[in-house]
């Protein structure tokens, strides 16, 4: 999955003179408050936390006047967003302690998911000095966020004074732990999407397909939905049907618009995502009116099934325009 946003363009308007110069002063008074106390640098405090709305003054705005804070938004149900969170807290024991990592939750925190705007997860953001910037959203190669991690702490001692203290990673503690937030009950939304996900799991595609259809009557931009539906629909489609013979009658009649929608529906199930995405393709170009915009809107549901940020399927998108236009 290629990340989006991932530059430090946002940095220009974090850099104002006035801006900067507040901040090098709150840096210089954070770090000589530090030393009057004696705190010890390789301990003062952990290198990842876990934050809260509660918590998020004192734990990321404070912080944020001493130290570069990367702040990581993810989902228990977002796979890629805990991969993520493995690599910057590893990161974050790697550059000892020049920036911190703070990971929220996005469904125990609400408020925050809106005030930083964000679109889905993994998002990563940073603050520095109070003022928050975007770094990059989606799944991003290691040397992608090593290089947005090495921009984001230039931009901190050159413009704003803030350097992060030498911390010895096995000295530190690794995480702290921010104190849970109180249960909430699930929205009917929640409850609606939590039954769809059981029906699938269950292989009761019929019921997750109405399910996921009830939650997308009440949230049309509903993602995680969407996903559920196009993924119950495309595992209903190929039940009971003959791999063996169903590519046998795509490959014996090319122009057969049906036969060939099948046979990319088993490409897919079967992980061939190339081969399902280009034989859609193909038949996009030698079809016209109706039957191409049918092959065309359930490439776009296979799409969905994958994921708009994967590489494949912004490949397959480059040739469908292609055919297209």
């Amino acid at each position: 999955m290629q990340p989006r946003n991932m530059s430090m363009s946002g940095v220009v308007d974090l850099a104002a003179v006035k801006a900067a110069g507040e901040a090098k002063v709150k840096a210089e008074q954070a770090r000589a408050q530090r030393q009057d106390a004696g705190a010890d640098a390789t301990t003062a405090s952990p290198l990842v936390i876990e934050v809260t709305e509660a918590t998020f003054e004192s734990d990321v705005l404070q912080r944020s006047a001493e130290v570069p804070v990367v702040i990581s938004f993810w989902a228990d149900q977002a796979e890629q967003s805990k991969q993520l969170n493995a690599v910057l807290e590893r990161l974050a024991g790697e550059y000892r302690g020049r920036f911190v990592l703070a990971t929220a939750e996005v469904y125990a925190n609400q408020l925050l998911f809106q005030q930083f705007g964000v679109q889905g997860v993994p998002a990563v953001f940073a603050v520095l000095a109070g003022q928050a910037m975007p770094l990059f959203q989606g799944l991003a190669p290691e040397d992608q966020v090593t290089e947005v991690l090495d921009q984001l702490i230039a931009v901190a001692e050159e413009r704003f004074g803030i350097v992060g203290p030498d911390v010895d990673p096995g000295a530190a503690p690794a995480r702290e732990q921010a104190p849970p937030p109180p249960p909430r009950p699930a929205t009917p939304q929640e409850l609606a999407l939590t039954a769809a996900h059981d029906a699938l799991d269950a292989g009761d595609l019929s019921g997750a397909i109405r399910a996921y259809r009830d939650v997308l009557s009440d949230e049309p931009a509903n993602a995680e939905a969407k996903l559920g539906l196009a993924q119950a629909e495309l595992l209903d489609r190929v039940q009971g049907v003959d791999p063996q013979a169903a590519r046998d009658a795509a490959a014996g009649a090319p122009g057969d618009v049906q036969a060939q929608l099948t046979a990319a529906d088993l490409d897919l199930v079967g992980g061939h995502v190339e081969d399902a995405f280009g034989r859609l393709v193909d038949t996009v170009r030698r079809t016209f009116g109706d039957e191409r915009d049918t092959v065309r809107l359930r490439l776009l549901e296979l799409f969905e099934v994958i994921g708009p940020d994967d590489p494949r399927v912004a490949s397959a998108r480059t040739a469908l325009a292609r055919v297209l236009f």
